[in-house]
């Protein structure tokens, strides 16, 4: 065990991690981050440094990065030996990258002095003073004060091409992505039967020629206003009894089709469309937080105070998707990133920590 106390540690890597130790490391908190390890278990969970963000393409939608030349900018902004983990940068005009986005945020956070550790926290002891975290791999580390910002994972179905054309035509966000151009004019598919799938569908019908909403039951679990919503809307129809078998695709074009399954008939249909989205529900990333954090009926990580980030231990705060199951964008991320820093700030030195 490290006999340093850190004023904040901060667990995560997503937009609100980094604008946590942004604010926090101006503040002279000194903020220690553990970003995540580079292992095939986080791969495969879809939890690698850097967030969900850093597995999409361009994001259109973050305040601040229209389209442009990006190139000379991030060459001068990223340092030399973190950009390997960057795609190689286009030299036509483009949108911001989600990784080039998660990178200039890291590089920012570093610049005013955050230290980072690639390393994965397996458990926390919150149950007395000081706070402590414990690594795969670097041992356990005390501090004052705690920021979770690990986010949630999209839920999959689990098929191998589904894996294969995820951010080629598969998304788990239409909001993120509905817009973009491979998606407009086409007939899409959105998976789930929820307000949440409902909401997608919705969204996408302003873009797309078709929605079909894929439910594997023959009804809609969504609330009355909800499927209201969805049977007036006319682009929008619903596929009941149907679950996805297969995505078709191909390299160069992304998703073309899928292989559909009537559950009720034991029947199979192909349906062409040019994207899938997934609504059926997110993942909060918390399992190495001990049950002094009260957590809601899905998992996520309660605020236990009206705009505040205030969890049920004190001294403990979180920010953005693992606690956020509503919003889930990366703009509103950041933002209780900043308010979390600034909880934690608040609260060193109202304990004389600072």
């Amino acid at each position: 065990m490290s006999d340093k106390i850190e004023k904040t540690i901060i667990i995560g890597s997503g937009p609100a991690a980094w604008s946590a130790a942004i604010y926090a490391a101006r503040a002279n908190l000194e903020p220690l981050v553990f970003e995540g390890a580079m292992t095939e278990e986080n791969r495969q969970q879809g939890t690698l440094p850097l967030g969900q963000l850093a597995q999409t393409t361009e994001v259109e939608n973050y305040a601040g990065f229209p389209s442009g030349r990006l190139k000379a900018f991030i060459d001068s902004a990223v340092d030399s030996e973190q950009q390997y983990l960057l795609p190689p940068v286009e030299e036509e005009p483009h949108a911001v990258t989600g990784p080039e986005l998660m990178n200039l945020m890291r590089q920012q956070a570093r610049n005013f002095g955050t230290r980072v550790i690639t390393d994965d926290v397996v458990s926390t002891g919150l149950g007395s003073r000081p706070l402590s975290v414990t690594t795969a791999d670097n041992g356990t580390h005390q501090c004052h004060t705690l920021i979770v910002a690990t986010g949630a994972r999209a839920n999959y179905l689990g098929l191998d091409t589904e894996t294969a054309y995820k951010n080629r035509g598969v998304s788990a966000c239409a909001v993120c992505d509905g817009a973009l151009p491979r998606f407009r004019n086409r007939p899409l598919a959105v998976v789930g039967g929820g307000d949440s799938a409902v909401e997608e569908a919705a969204y996408l019908s302003k873009f797309a020629s078709q929605v079909y909403m894929v439910v594997r039951r023959d009804e809609l679990r969504a609330s009355k206003i909800m499927q209201d919503r969805a049977r007036r809307i006319e682009n929008i129809e619903i596929l009941w009894n149907h679950e996805v078998e297969e995505v078709f695709g191909t390299e160069k074009g992304g998703v073309s089709g899928l292989q559909l399954r009537n559950n009720k008939e034991n029947s199979t249909r192909e349906l062409e469309v040019s994207g899938l989205f997934l609504a059926i529900g997110h993942t909060p990333n918390t399992s190495f937080l001990g049950p002094e954090i009260e957590r809601t009926r899905d998992g996520y990580i309660r605020w236990t105070t009206p705009q505040r980030t205030y969890t049920t231990v004190e001294g403990v705060f979180s920010a953005g998707d693992v606690s956020d199951d509503y919003y889930r964008q990366a703009i509103t991320s950041a933002g209780t990133g900043c308010m979390a820093a600034l909880d934690a700030e608040r609260y060193l030195a109202e304990h004389d920590l600072l």
